[in-house]
Order: C-alpha cells, then structure tokens, then sequence
C-alpha cells in the first residue's frame, strides 16, 4: 500500500513540475529587452509593404451630421477627399441623408486607417474644422468625444457648468489646450478633444468633474501647473508628489434667503368668509334668470370683450401711419414783425428810386439838351465881354 502510494505521490510531483516549466516557457528575459537605443513606446508608421496583398473585405463606417453643417462640408469635402486618398480610403458625402461614409478600397493597405477614418468623419460632425480634423490620420494624434449632456439633468445648470469649462474670453479653455497638450472644442452636448492619450484622459476627468460640480476647472489648472513644475525635478520623479499638490474642500456656503412676504398682524379671529359664486348671483340677480337668458348675457360680454379687443389691435396698427410731431423753436413774434416790416420800407424805397431814373431818362431830348447848353455858353460869354467893357 504504501510503494503505491509513494508511486502516486512521484507522479503528481512529475506533474507539477511540469506544468511550472509550461507556465514560465515565455518568461525568458530577451536580448532587447534592456537596449537603450530601443524605444519600445514609439508607434512605428506604417508601411505598405508589411500589406500587400490588401484588405479581404470592405469596411465602411457612416455618421450623421447637422444640417447646419452641410454648406461648411460641400465646400471642406474635396479636401478631406484628396486627404484620405493619399491612404487608399473612399469617402461619400450624401446631403439627401445628412450622412458622411468612409470605407476602404482595394488600394488600402493600412489595416488601422479604417478607425481613423471613422473618426475624421465623427470629428466633421461635431463642428470641428476640416484641416484640424484631418491631423487625426496621424498614428501619434488620437481623439475623444464626451458626451456631457447627460451628466445634468436641469438645463439651466447644464449651460452655466458647460460656461465654467469654456471661462470668460474662453480662457480656461485656452490654459487647458496649453496645460494638456491637447486640442479642445466645446459644441452643444458634446466636448471634442485632439491629442495623445496622456492628454485625453486628463481632459476627460476634468470635464466630467466639472459637469458633475465635484471640482472647478480652475482648480485642475492650479494642480497640472503644479505637476509640470515638479517634472522639471529629476529627483521627485521616483516620489509621490500628493503631499506637494494643493487639496481642494467642496464648501456649500448658505446664503441668507430673504422673506418678500410680510408678516401680517396677529388677530385671534379668524378671516371673514369670502362669498361663494351663488352669493354673487344672488346679489346681481343672476341666479334668477332662465339659461336662455344666462347664454345671451354671456354671449353679450363676450362680443363686448371681442369688440374691446379689435378696437385695441386697431389702434396699434394705426400707430405706425402716425407722423411723428416736428419740434417747434420758439421765437419772439414782436422782434420778427420788426424785421419784416424794415425789410419791407427798405425793398419799397429801393423799387421808388429804380422808377424815378427810369422817368427821367425816358423824358430827356438830345436837342433841349444841346440848346441848352449852347445858350448857358453864350451867356457867360456875355458876362466876360461886360467885364471887359
């Protein structure tokens, strides 16, 4: 009993044993493993020779876009047409369906490009411009798109925290990009973000905890410049660096709620009771009448309303053909009488004076005239001579 035992206890050892040797066949330290001149996280570019024989089958991926969108797409498409191109990628721009699709052809060689692609287009979509949009065919560029718009429910919230992420002048947004490395687009219910996956995950954090209220973006900012300058140390690298970074509390300050309603004077009696609507009647004489007379009463009050009403809506239509009054300058009327009537002597004296030359021109003989010239000369001849004699 006790060899067989000992015979079965061998094998299962033999067993063990080998399955640890199984385990660790892989686990053999490699010769370039431990190479300086080896970058083992830089992402090689592709090369067509790695693929030549193509792709098997045809994939193709569609988005939706705004109609917004559409004129802003007819004229980037032959662009991001020539871009994808250049990949062996074809691509449809249908505007009966609102729709944009990528697939590949038998020129594609890049099996990856296809994602790309697919999120060029989703990209377009989401209001990003064409030429930024088209830097995502690079394999070091990678995108994010999150969806804010389910993260708060109440829209008035959903704006000013959405306001917060942007800042006055779009400042935060600007220091996020710089902080990050990243590129940032805030449109509608979604926030489109360009850059390496270090960058978009910190994006992505930070939106959700502002969307959420955790945390303020300003606050984030403060603890991103923090980490850069303790990059800059070479010996904090290998060190925590939560006891350097600033911790931030959530404080709900209350503010003092302001009572508009005024307290009335206290009385021990209770309000007097308002009437019911069959007091009203029996106080008008309503209550009395048939419902033939009751319809027409209310059918009275309702074409007075109505005609109330037309002539109102007239009025105001009418408004508008109405001239507007000229301003009036108020000048002294004694000092204008005074005025016209010297302008008046005036211009009078001057037309009395025109017609006296004209008269005495008309009335004037050119023999009269020489006449009388010749005897004034004769006659002062005659004096000279009585002088002389």
């Amino acid at each position: 009993m006790r060899n067989l035992e000992e015979d079965e206890n061998g094998v299962e050892e033999e067993e063990f044993q080998k399955k640890e040797k199984r385990k660790g066949k892989h686990d053999k330290p490699k010769p370039w493993d431990d190479d300086p001149n080896i970058d083992h996280w830089k992402v090689e570019k592709f090369d067509p020779s790695w693929n030549e024989g193509g792709m098997l089958e045809v994939s193709s991926f569609s988005t939706l876009f705004p109609q917004y969108r559409e004129k802003y797409l007819q004229e980037a498409w032959p662009t991001v047409k020539s871009a994808l191109k250049q990949y062996g990628i074809g691509c449809e721009l249908n505007l009966v369906e609102g729709s944009m699709t990528v697939s590949t052809t038998r020129k594609t060689r890049d099996p990856y490009i296809i994602i790309k692609a697919r999120d060029l287009i989703r990209l377009l979509s989401r209001s990003v411009s064409a030429p930024q949009a088209i830097k995502i065919l690079d394999d070091e560029m990678q995108c994010d798109i999150i969806k804010i718009s389910g993260l708060v429910r109440n829209k008035e919230r959903f704006v000013k925290r959405r306001q917060h992420l942007v800042g006055p002048n779009s400042a935060t947004l600007k220091a996020l990009e710089i902080l990050t490395g990243c590129y940032i687009l805030v449109q509608g219910n979604t926030v489109a973000a360009m850059g390496s996956f270090k960058g978009l995950k910190q994006i992505r954090r930070i939106v959700e905890e502002c969307m959420l209220n955790k945390m303020h973006p300003v606050y984030n900012i403060k603890i991103l410049m923090m980490k850069k300058e303790l990059e800059k140390n070479p010996e904090l690298a290998q060190e925590n660096w939560d006891r350097f970074l600033p911790k931030f509390k959530k404080k709900n300050v209350k503010q003092k709620k302001f009572n508009s309603k005024q307290k009335k004077a206290y009385t021990p009696f209770p309000p007097p009771q308002q009437p019911s609507k069959i007091d009203i009647q029996l106080e008008t004489g309503e209550y009395f009448l048939s419902n033939k007379r009751k319809s027409a009463k209310i059918w009275q009050e309702k074409r007075e309303k109505q005609a109330e009403k037309t002539a109102e809506n007239k009025r105001k239509r009418e408004e508008a053909f109405i001239p507007p009054k000229e301003p009036v300058n108020p000048v002294d009327k004694s000092e204008d009488v005074n005025n016209n009537v010297a302008d008046i002597t005036k211009s009078l004296k001057k037309k009395t004076e025109k017609l006296g030359k004209r008269k005495s021109e008309e009335n004037l003989n050119a023999e009269t005239y020489i006449m009388g010239s010749s005897e004034h000369a004769s006659g002062k001849k005659s004096k000279k001579q009585r002088s002389s004699a």
